[in-house]
């Protein structure tokens, strides 16, 4: 058996264990990620914690065993070292969507998305964040390689390049499917609070 199957085994064997995963907060105690929500395999959070990488601040009922020790799961841990954000956000499909909130920007329709090119290829539009936009496949269809004034389309909004903050924001709206309780005052902490 190799080390690569035992880590394999290791961390697959305990099924219930696998649903204990931890919220991981920068130094600043915010969320180093929205969406995708900064989470880390109860293994990991463990593992920091026992390097004194991180304070945990949270911690679920839930332990696990070794021969000698017994140790709680954490479910929300703190960076001890601030990690700056980036300034710069990487042009992907993901961050496309994420700009564009899931939708698609011709007609507002959610689900299967793809992109265009709001000025086509084949007149010379580049593929840049103020030239992409995400688009359902029934809109990119009748788009096809026209003009915006040629389809009789609109936008939406004009594509621009988001800034890091803002695609934070933005995957503020995602909340995954599950949210422990422990997690809630640090994910929706900054807020504003109803009257």
């Amino acid at each position: 058996m190799t080390q690569a199957d035992f880590r394999t085994d290791f961390t697959h064997a305990p099924a219930a264990l696998r649903q204990y995963p931890a919220l991981v907060l920068n130094a600043d105690y915010r969320p180093l990620s929205y969406y995708p929500l900064s989470l880390w395999p109860w293994q990991d959070a463990i593992k920091a914690a026992w390097l004194d990488r991180v304070d945990i601040v949270s911690e679920y009922d839930a332990y696990v065993h070794s021969p000698s020790t017994q140790i709680r799961i954490p479910s929300v841990v703190v960076l001890k070292d601030y990690v700056k954000p980036q300034k710069q956000v990487a042009f992907t499909r993901f961050n496309l969507f994420l700009r564009d909130s899931f939708c698609c920007q011709y007609c507002g329709a959610k689900g299967e998305l793809t992109f265009d090119h709001v000025v086509p290829r084949a007149a010379g539009g580049v593929t840049s964040w103020e030239n992409v936009v995400a688009a359902c496949s029934p809109c990119n269809l009748r788009k096809g390689s026209k003009s915006l004034r040629q389809s009789g389309m609109s936008l939406r909004k004009p594509p621009r390049q988001p800034a890091a903050e803002q695609l934070h924001n933005v995957g503020r709206k995602f909340p995954p499917g599950h949210l422990h309780e422990s997690w809630i005052d640090f994910l929706y902490w900054d807020a504003e609070l109803e009257a």
